[in-house]
């Protein structure tokens, strides 16, 4: 209150509490995710010994899940060599881990978006600092597959550091923090590794809880909430009034739970769509309360309970999006999976040397992120993906076709290229839709998106490549690519990118 003239009382205007810092932001998220990435990599390379472990202590679990490994791979017609089978064993698990992120990742947006991404964040990683917890302390096959499920369920903070850089609302901020997560994820994916191969293995899960803790800490200290109160879904009311008929409901909530775990309303962004400001044409919003009633659940009152949402531009760009995103994982996520075999039925690579290989492949990846995808200015993420997806196809011929070292090299080259630029590009187009207290909802989507196509493209790339052959495999993969090129045509960037032009 201030004392105006005459002695009058007259009220101030309401504090609102400034935006984070840009650059504050954006280190904090760099920095929790390396070190997450850092403590889930660290178990990649001690798995095949470990599922021996359990072999060899003839646990009873693992003994039920071998038989099923077997039975697989017999039906794709797999050599029975020993190193095949602890790749398609660990690929197997890895498939759990990603259809456990496939159904947590929306919900862990939607709730975000009503709660704050910071308290999201937190919970999160709690989770996956228990699950290191049940590692380091597991003694059977039972508690390590424990630890895996509670990692799984708790891997939101992915996408929940994706919708904090959509927070930041700049176009040309939100395209550098795509690509300084993509970054993390190359450091994470090249360092991790290489540490847990050299240290002992009863020492890695501590490591591995340590790192987990110390992400935690730090996020806890230095990371500001990105999503004002006033922007949170819960705080959207509507001004339409809420007809007696239309009251929330058990339906409601079943409506809403299918829009966030139902594979074809992820599909189709349902719970972006059902939302008090879905997008319309190029990324706009329609008004505010346009489609929405108030009085639903916090949680749910965006999703359900609304008039059918007619078709958009904006929507369907936006639906094109997760699909092209969809098939390029599915596709990449295949590929890259059967080159440890190829690699090693081709040329011998030991597991040292494909550690190698992946180590050039990551390094290759962070140096392109850094110089190049961070410096892709807002509206051009279109064409650098569209490029890059092209180049996928000779990068991915070259390795199923080449017989020597220098053109696998090459064809690795290529594919690093490609993979540094397409997911932040998308993610950062991506982040563009939806009002401030969807974009949690928006990012949670496209990571269950890429979760299930991680989930799948293994193992359906795993069986073409022994049924039909290496050739076959990577030929007719290249050729999908065009598929995603396809989806991009035509398609232009949020109206907001195009506004801060």
């Amino acid at each position: 209150m201030g004392w105006g003239a005459g002695g009058s009382c007259t009220p101030r205007p309401p504090i609102r509490p400034r935006p984070a810092p840009e650059p504050r932001v954006l280190t904090v998220v760099f920095v929790g995710l390396l070190l997450d990435l850092l403590a889930f990599t660290l178990l990649l390379p001690l798995l095949p010994g470990l599922l021996e472990s359990h072999g060899h202590a003839h646990d009873p679990l693992y003994g039920v899940w071998q038989r099923g490994v077997d039975w697989f791979a017999a039906a794709i017609r797999m050599p029975a060599e020993k190193r095949y089978n602890s790749v398609l064993f660990g690929g197997l698990i890895g498939s759990v881990f990603s259809f456990l992120q496939f159904l947590s990742a929306p919900l862990t947006g939607a709730a975000s978006d009503c709660l704050g991404r910071r308290p999201v964040l937190l919970l999160s990683l709690v989770g996956l600092a228990t699950s290191y917890a049940v590692w380091a302390a597991s003694r059977s096959f039972a508690a390590f597959l424990a630890s895996r499920v509670i990692g799984g369920i708790s891997k939101g903070n992915v996408s929940l550091s994706t919708a904090v850089i959509a927070d930041l609302g700049s176009p040309p901020a939100c395209s550098r923090g795509m690509a300084v997560i993509g970054v993390a994820f190359s450091l994470g994916f090249t360092l991790g590794p290489m540490l847990g191969a050299s240290l002992p293995a009863d020492v890695v899960p501590w490591l591995a809880l340590v790192l987990a803790v110390s992400d935690l800490l730090f996020i806890l200290c230095f990371l500001p909430e990105t999503l004002p109160q006033e922007k949170r879904a819960a705080r959207q009311a509507s001004p339409v009034p809420l007809p007696a008929p239309q009251a929330p409901s058990i339906a409601l909530g079943f409506r809403a739970a299918a829009d966030l775990l139902s594979p074809l309303a992820l599909f189709q962004f349902s719970a972006t769509a059902h939302g008090r400001d879905p997008p319309t044409g190029d990324g706009k919003r329609l008004p505010a309360g346009s489609l929405g009633v108030a009085g639903a659940p916090p949680l749910l009152s965006r999703l359900g309970a609304q008039q059918p949402l007619r078709s958009s531009p904006g929507l369907g760009s936006l639906r094109r999006l997760g699909l092209a995103y969809f098939v390029y994982l599915f596709l990449f996520s295949g590929l890259e999976y059967t080159l440890s075999f190829l690699t090693h039925q081709r040329f011998q690579f030991s597991s040292l040397q494909q550690g190698k290989m992946f180590f050039f492949i990551g390094l290759t990846m962070a140096t392109i992120q850094g110089i190049y995808t961070r410096r892709i200015s807002p509206g051009g993420e279109i064409a650098a993906v569209k490029q890059a997806v092209l180049l996928l196809v000779p990068a991915f011929l070259l390795i199923g076709w080449g017989r020597t070292l220098p053109v696998l090299g090459l064809g690795l080259l290529f594919y690093s290229f490609a993979a540094a630029v397409v997911v932040p590009c998308l993610s950062s187009m991506v982040a563009g839709y939806g009002s401030p207290g969807q974009k949690g909802t928006v990012m949670g989507t496209l990571r269950s998106l890429g979760a299930l196509a991680r989930a799948m493209g293994p193992m359906v790339a795993a069986s073409v490549y022994w049924l039909a052959g290496a050739q076959v495999c990577f030929t007719v993969c290249s050729g999908l690519f065009l598929l995603p090129f396809l989806l991009l045509q035509n398609l232009r960037p949020p109206a907001q990118t195009l506004k801060a032009e």
